[in-house]
């Protein structure tokens, strides 16, 4: 080697040594879990992949979101209790599983308590909407936002369903709350608790008449197959959240939770717009299959609110009377 190549030599090995070497993102960046129980073709599956790529960019990629959904890592009550335990990162998804705990939360179980998807949405995104996310910190979850929800609609195989007449008899599956099993009782029909994964073959077989969901969760599920006639009532709606734990959360950056709560509201914009076209995509497709769409008329709609009262009245003492009425009071300022 000539003397000139050795002093070429000396040199690089000294700019390396002086010079750090520029660190790649998979040794730079913190990566989180996120777990959530929708399909790839659910609109919420899509949001939380708008979510992973808000997060990289709103971060510079020091956060790296790695999405599970379709219950890859376990249904919601587990994954919810991971994310007390840190064990998962985030999370998107209803919480009932958690709701007897936080009693405040069984407010959602309340028959007709929103009128339209805007209105809940002003009313999630109101402080009483952040209180009930705030309270979640005693489980060592942080809440970032509500980040989208829906509807839930009743069909049946037996006839249309326009009325409270309509409505009694009929042997329908409803979530497994009490407050539910009670309200759908006081409507006069029989209502049966039972785990979603054998709720197809009751239909199929007849053991149900019918049972109650959103539209986009009907056709994904093919209900049309053993559903004949689907009434727009609007019975419940049910909020999903995006949460982190707290170890998670506590472990980055104050830049990081700012960029993070950022793309969170984003996603939630992201999300809401795209449930909503997708539940009217899927009303559409439900009618194209076969089914009958009925729209409960508003004099029916006020009757079964009337039905309901002693429900609604029994139950207020379990979630909290002051609450519920500023609850409402709430709901109230954003209808006027």
């Amino acid at each position: 080697m000539t003397r000139r190549a050795i002093g070429f030599g000396i040199c690089a090995a000294i700019a390396l040594a002086v010079v750090p070497a520029t660190p790649t993102l998979a040794e730079d960046a913190k990566v989180a879990k996120l777990g959530h129980g929708f399909a790839d073709t659910h609109p919420r599956s899509a949001a939380m992949k708008y979510f992973a790529e808000e997060v990289a960019k709103a971060t510079g990629g020091s956060v790296k979101v790695d999405v599970f959904g379709n219950s890859a890592i376990g249904s919601e009550e587990k994954m919810l209790m991971a994310l007390q335990s840190g064990t998962i990162d985030l999370y998107m998804g209803a919480l009932a599983p958690i709701a007897t705990h936080e009693k405040e939360l069984q407010i959602f179980d309340v028959p007709f308590l929103f009128a339209t998807d805007a209105e809940a949405a002003e009313v999630l995104d109101s402080p009483q909407g952040k209180r009930l996310l705030d309270n979640l910190a005693d489980m060592n979850i942080h809440g970032l936002v509500w980040a989208g929800g829906a509807f839930r609609n009743l069909s049946n195989s037996k006839h249309p369903v326009a009325s409270l007449a309509d409505m009694k008899g009929l042997k329908v599956r409803v979530m497994q709350s009490p407050m539910a099993l009670a309200s759908f009782k006081a409507l006069g029909m029989n209502a049966v608790p039972m785990a979603f994964t054998e709720v197809y073959t009751a239909l199929e077989t007849r053991a149900l008449d019918g049972y109650e969901h959103p539209f986009v969760d009907m056709y994904a599920n093919k209900m049309f197959e053993v559903q004949k006639y689907l009434t727009a009532s609007n019975h419940v709606y049910t909020p999903v959240a995006l949460l982190a734990s707290k170890r998670f959360y506590d472990s980055l950056t104050p830049d990081q939770q700012n960029a993070i709560q950022a793309a969170a509201e984003k996603t939630r914009t992201f999300q809401r717009e795209a449930e909503l076209r997708d539940a009217a995509e899927a009303l559409k497709k439900l009618e194209a299959e076969g089914m009958e769409a009925t729209v409960m008329p508003p004099a029916e709609l006020d009757a079964i609110r009337k039905a309901i009262e002693p429900v609604v009245a029994k139950n207020k003492d379990v979630i909290g009377n002051e609450f519920v009425d500023q609850f409402y009071a709430e709901i109230a300022k954003h209808r006027k």
